[in-house]
């Protein structure tokens, strides 16, 4: 089915992202609607695109551009009760193996790499720059922020944020909800949600 409209919702920095691979994928003709639920937001222009009240929708392709894992799988699941389809974006500079598998509403920013044999979680985002090597296991609704290094065969659950420049050595797992800090490098498997930061990443908080 040709894709002629994109609803996104959510108008912060992440929805310029998309809006900008959206044009990269579909061409500047792709009509794309974008909402928010903040009222300071209705009405602002970002990429070009007014901003507009949250509102029902029954049908048609969404994206949901909410960095924050929690508030992303939440808005998605509202969003796709209503029968509207998730749409995966996949920017066309960025590098899939075509063993790789990218499940819906997922999203892959412009110099991401997902190797062989990877598979990325429905409403994940693989940021610009990121590296998830090959036979990577993400859940659903992750983050891999710009410039993180998944080594081959990390495997982690749903809801996970990798920060910016963060390194996981390969073969590792992640719990659910593990947050691992802007540069942290990863030795260990880790068992439980919580924030884990430096070098080697150790715990500081619980989730």
């Amino acid at each position: 089915m040709p894709i002629e409209k994109v609803h996104v919702f959510g108008a912060g920095g992440h929805a310029k992202v998309v809006i900008d691979a959206l044009r990269a994928l579909l061409g500047d003709e792709i009509a794309v609607r974008l909402f928010d639920d903040n009222p300071a937001r209705v009405g602002a222009g970002v990429a070009g695109i007014v901003v507009e009240p949250v509102a029902d929708l029954a049908e048609g392709f969404f994206h949901v551009a909410i960095g924050t894992n929690a508030v992303r799988s939440r808005r998605s699941a509202e969003i796709a009760a209503g029968g509207a389809r998730p749409l995966t974006v996949v920017h066309p500079k960025s590098a899939i193996a075509s063993s790789a598998r990218v499940e819906e509403g997922a999203f892959v920013a412009a110099s991401a790499v997902v190797g062989p044999d990877a598979s990325v979680g429905a409403g994940t985002i693989v940021n610009h720059g990121a590296i998830v090597d090959h036979d990577c296991v993400l859940g659903a609704f992750c983050h891999i922020a710009p410039g993180a290094v998944l080594g081959g065969g990390v495997t982690a659950g749903d809801r996970v944020l990798i920060g910016a420049g963060a390194v996981i050595l390969p073969g590792l797992t992640l719990a659910s909800d593990v947050v691992v800090g802007a540069g942290a490098v990863v030795t260990r498997s880790i068992e439980n949600a919580g924030t884990f930061i430096g070098t080697p990443a150790r715990e500081m908080s619980r989730g």
